[in-house]
């Protein structure tokens, strides 16, 4: 049940950490690393396999973040949350990376602009996968993956979203003598009333850009999430026929892309009151609170909390 694929990426790990293990480990359905040393601080991983096939990556790279030798140095994260099958999710978590190294050797510093290039990239390299296997493999064009990235350099953290995944912040704060959560990601879901308006806006000819199916907006009446990797059939009119499935192809045609890879970004320059970041697909928030997600990381060892918040 535990595939060679959807096993997380942990590079430029500096050790085992106090209690870790270099390689994570598994216990039936879950895979966990339990302390991981990176550049900026420690780390802990885990994922669990809900569904018959693991669509899901995770991925966490430490080090280098550009072929240049000045630097820039820190630590990226990756959490990419699939849907339909896997393969875009394992795409994302082979090219992603290296296509953000791409760019900022290229721009010689970490930046928002070199980010969004890096997505944008992504998604282009998979969507032209689809087009060369599109009569071999046409379902790949109904596959696609959200995209969670945090990146933490000279002080800032970037955070990078497209789709419905979340991160929290844990802060210390005097006033409450505990620690506050704070999410500093913004989810592109088709319930949030604010996503269906920016659908709506840039669609302005098209009355069925979002639909109500069985108390669930979604996008076209298919899919929940207006932002992505992959999903070529609502990007490309090509793929909105057949040999696809019919249940995936539209009755009509469309002149522009339905779904985005352009992530929203967030800057945050990390200060002494930071003391950690959870980063979480869907089904995570779908079951915990901010705070309570937070709470259960304050209040667990260091080497078990994010075990804490799966299980």
């Amino acid at each position: 049940m535990v595939k060679p694929c959807w096993k997380p990426s942990v590079e430029g790990d500096g050790g085992a950490g106090r209690g870790g293990d270099t390689r994570g480990r598994v216990d039936g359905l879950m895979w966990y690393k339990d302390l991981g040393v990176h550049v900026n601080g420690e780390f802990s991983m885990a994922i669990i396999q809900a569904n018959s096939l693991m669509e899901d990556q995770s991925q966490l790279e430490s080090g280098p973040l550009s072929s240049l030798e000045s630097g820039p140095y820190g630590t990226f994260v990756g959490v990419y949350d699939g849907h339909g099958g896997p393969e875009t999710s394992c795409f994302v978590n082979k090219t992603l990376f290296s296509n953000l190294k791409k760019f900022a050797t290229e721009h010689q510093e970490i930046s928002a602009d070199v980010i969004k290039k890096a997505f944008l990239k992504t998604d282009e390299e998979f969507l032209s996968l689809v087009k060369q296997q599109w009569f071999e493999k046409p379902q790949l064009a109904s596959v696609g993956s959200c995209c969670l990235v945090g990146v933490i350099c000279n002080g800032l953290l970037y955070i990078a979203n497209a789709g419905d995944s979340r991160v929290v912040l844990g802060r210390t704060e005097k006033a409450s003598r505990g620690v506050t959560a704070i999410q500093l990601s913004v989810e592109h879901n088709a319930n949030n009333e604010s996503v269906r308006d920016e659908l709506r806006s840039l669609h302005p000819q098209d009355s069925q850009i979002v639909l109500l199916k069985h108390k669930v907006w979604r996008v076209k009446g298919i899919i929940q999430v207006s932002k992505s990797i992959g999903d070529a059939y609502l990007k490309r009119a090509e793929f909105n026929q057949a040999p696809l499935l019919a249940k995936f192809r539209l009755p009509e045609s469309f002149s522009k892309p339905i779904l985005s890879a352009e992530p929203s970004i967030f800057i945050h320059r990390l200060t002494s009151k930071d003391q950690f970041l959870i980063f979480g697909s869907d089904g995570l928030w779908e079951h915990l609170s901010n705070q309570e997600a937070v709470d259960i990381v304050n209040s667990q060892p260091r080497n078990v909390s994010i075990q804490s918040l799966v299980i």
